[in-house]
């Protein structure tokens, strides 16, 4: 157990110092880390691959356990296959091998960043796909009861980047701490039905219709890549914790007062919209916050001196562009949704976990 900074080991690089780090490489080990803090009485920040993360500057002054457990089985039969992943596990290196051995389910959801077991959480989704279609299972460590306790899906209460897992969590400190996922799967180099109409039409095929799951994995590849959510060492892009906002789901009377071109999907009995067509017809465009960008009277090195923007490929994504804190981050995110919130009377809400700080 060491001091460590915490940047490193997120997708935005920001974050300060942990007050106790643990390394935890198997489900003993992350098991006693937790008992072992929960024991202390200290706080407790669970990390993965720290793709949805934005940490104070301040760091964390309670324990952080990383969990690093990795590996899978598989159980393949009548067409079926069970795959049972550790949490540490890399996710899209789990994408990956999935299509390499012909089982169908997660090709969609190919290069998103992070570990297998903060899947669930989240309900991890992409291009029309999110991991609810095909989690099973999921085995927890329950800090209430202090016992391991097995989540079948209808548990998980999944919903729009939401489970009972998230709902589970004050101040980013799970009640629910998961150790493995199992997945079911399809034996077959087909992909499931293709749901996201640009998704289907750089396939060539309809909406419904299904691909070859590599050729699903490639074209999805591709569009997260130019669209910068895609890590890549040396594109600053990159370097942020993804989509920054969810997309807003709103009743009927503030969805018709928005203009007719406004993308729009049905939600039940709500309407989903585009978080990233807010922000763009708010004035704010792709870099926003870069020297020389301007959005009305808030000029980009106002707001955070061109140490973090939006990407300059895609607006959902906010970056650090190499020397950015967290406030840096924050006060890029806080601009955007006041603006938004002027513009449309829709207040955007974060995605990722914000770790001792607030909008």
């Amino acid at each position: 157990m060491t001091e460590t900074i915490l940047a490193p080991l997120t997708t935005v690089g920001v974050g300060g110092v942990a007050r106790r780090y643990i390394d935890a490489g198997s489900e003993s080990e992350i098991v006693d880390a937790v008992r072992t803090a929960d024991g202390s009485g200290e706080g407790l920040l669970i990390v993965g691959g720290g793709s949805n993360l934005v940490i104070s500057d301040g760091g964390y002054p309670g324990t952080v356990v990383r969990v690093t457990n990795t590996g899978y089985t598989v159980d393949e039969r009548d067409g079926a296959v069970a795959l049972t992943v550790q949490a540490g596990q890399p996710w899209d290196d789990l994408v990956a091998l999935t299509v390499a051995n012909g089982w169908a389910g997660l090709e969609a959801l190919s290069g998103i960043p992070g570990l297998t077991g903060a899947t669930p959480v989240q309900n991890v989704g992409a291009y029309g796909s999110d991991v609810s279609q095909t989690i099973t299972r999921v085995r927890t460590w329950d800090r209430n009861s202090g016992s391991i306790q097995e989540l079948q899906n209808s548990d998980l209460a999944f919903g729009y980047r939401d489970s009972v897992l998230k709902r589970s969590t004050v101040n980013g400190s799970p009640d629910f701490v998961v150790l493995e996922v199992e997945f079911r799967l399809t034996a077959g180099r087909q992909s499931l039905p293709i749901r996201y109409a640009e998704l289907a039409r750089v396939l060539g095929v309809e909406i419904g219709g299904t691909a070859k799951a590599s050729d699903v994995r490639r074209e999805v590849l591709r569009l997260r890549a130019s669209k910068g959510m895609v890590h890549d060492p040396a594109d600053r892009d990159t370097f942020s914790t993804g989509s920054f906002f969810t997309n807003p789901i709103v009743d009927a009377a503030t969805a018709e007062r928005l203009p007719a071109n406004a993308p729009r999907w049905p939600a039940g009995d709500k309407t989903k919209l585009s978080a990233a067509w807010l922000i763009d017809h708010a004035g704010f465009s792709k870099g926003f916050g870069l020297e020389g960008t301007s959005n009305g009277d808030l000029n980009g090195h106002d707001v955070a001196g061109g140490r973090a923007s939006l990407s300059t490929k895609h607006t959902l994504a906010i970056t650090n562009r190499g020397e950015a804190s967290a406030e840096d981050i924050l006060a890029i995110a806080r601009a955007v949704r006041d603006g938004v919130e002027r513009t449309f009377g829709i207040r955007l809400q974060p995605e990722p976990l914000l770790i001792g700080c607030s909008l």
